[in-house]
């Protein structure tokens, strides 16, 4: 079981498991290990998709499991 390696997705779903399936914009730039500023600019770019809600992000974790498959994937 110790060689046994993990999927890509199946990793950043054991890493995420204490996170809300919403996340705010604190929680998504803690996750990512950036500042708030980067995380706004990040949605501001489009690279992360996200919902507004009134004046503030909500980010679900589908779509920062995308950001991370493209983001890994193109290094």
């Amino acid at each position: 079981m110790a060689n046994e390696k993990l999927s890509q997705e199946k990793a950043y779903r054991i890493m995420l498991k204490r996170y809300p399936d919403v996340l705010d914009m604190k929680q998504m730039c803690e996750i990512l290990g950036i500042s708030l500023k980067t995380g706004y600019g990040l949605i501001q770019e489009n690279k992360i998709e996200c919902l507004k809600v009134g004046r503030s992000y909500r980010i679900p974790k589908p779509f920062l499991l995308s950001y991370l498959r493209i983001g890994v994937s193109n290094e």
